[in-house]
């Protein structure tokens, strides 16, 4: 690396500004029985998960600075969870530990027809409060980034999700969504998760989903017919996730598919959100993250490509984020 660009390089180091994810940290509990219901299972492997928690550790693992904001127990699984997060270098001042309910567990198993026996566990994660959030000095951050699969459901979580995004309004805070839709948590209320997340979709800056999520929330059923509705009713720039194919990028009228690099693909859990945090990374570096121009927006998915990808050579989300760094974007 030349002086010059040593010196641009630590310049934007020292200019990335913050990062606040907000939503569920949670326990994962991974049958490695193959092929046994969970009732039959006798071998579970834990795994720190959460997506917000994990775009918090992309975003930490890559250099960023990012604080966390969720609600765990003061049990040993809370407890590791914010070791987990302190250890990639997330700010944990907001993960609160709380007395009256157990952390939240997911419990899944892999059957041999390809479905997913799962079994949810709701615990401290639905009780962050909007009394918490207004502990939070928002104006500290430059983004937020609402990421919680569970934040539709009924419970605090809920209210304190959406006041959180009314206070980064009021002071012009770029917001970045993902819906992390997850049919076995919204199978009996589709309606009201689709009827919440367009809330967000029209206030947002920015957004990611994947190609069947744009399908549902856009009732259409291409990803052309999905594509132009959203083009019409957001003014967000959009990312749509095409796995292999690399992403679909929406801005203004204009759409572009990015490719992403070949890799040897051993498990793509969290793979969307290490794609997340590299975007959310990427635009930290920027004075001001709603300015992006199209073509930085392509080299930013462009990037944030690799992040996903690389993610994918590893088995857990949070393994393979002990291997992502900047280097990425070299």
């Amino acid at each position: 690396m030349s002086i010059i660009n040593t010196i641009i390089f630590k310049a934007k180091t020292t200019l990335c500004m913050k990062i606040l994810c907000i939503g569920e940290a949670l326990i994962d509990m991974i049958c490695t029985d193959k092929g046994k219901k969970l009732s039959d299972g006798q071998n579970f492997l834990k795994k720190s998960g959460g997506a917000p928690a994990n775009v918090a550790a992309a975003i930490a693992a890559l250099g960023g600075e990012v604080e966390l904001a969720a609600k765990v127990g003061t049990d040993p699984f809370g407890t590791h969870l914010k070791e987990v997060m302190d250890a990639f270098g997330v700010g944990t001042r907001w993960m609160w530990q709380d007395d009256k309910y157990f952390t939240t567990f997911a419990f899944v198993s892999l059957m041999h027809s390809g479905e997913r026996d799962f079994y949810f566990n709701r615990g401290a994660d639905a009780q962050l409060s909007v009394e918490d959030i207004e502990q939070i000095d928002v104006k500290q951050f430059a983004i937020v980034h609402f990421g919680s699969a569970t934040a539709f459901l009924p419970g605090p979580l809920q209210q304190s999700y959406f006041n959180l995004m009314h206070k980064c309004i009021e002071e012009g805070i770029f917001i970045s969504f993902d819906p992390n839709y997850r049919h076995l948590l919204f199978k009996d209320n589709i309606p009201a998760f689709i009827q919440l997340s367009r809330l967000f979709l029209r206030k947002c800056h920015f957004f990611k989903v994947s190609d069947e999520e744009a399908m549902l929330l856009t009732n259409t059923n291409t990803l052309d017919e999905a594509v132009d509705s959203l083009l019409q009713h957001t003014t967000a720039v959009f990312a749509i996730t095409l796995g292999k194919l690399g992403t679909l990028l929406g801005m203004n009228g204009q759409t572009i598919i990015i490719s992403s690099i070949p890799v040897t693909a051993v498990d793509t859990t969290g793979a969307g959100d290490a794609f997340v945090g590299a975007v959310l990374y990427q635009l930290a570096q920027a004075r001001k993250p709603a300015d992006t121009t199209w073509q930085q927006w392509q080299h930013i998915v462009q990037q944030a490509n690799k992040a996903g990808a690389r993610t994918c050579e590893y088995m857990g989300a949070m393994e393979a984020f002990k291997h992502l760094s900047n280097d990425i974007f070299k």
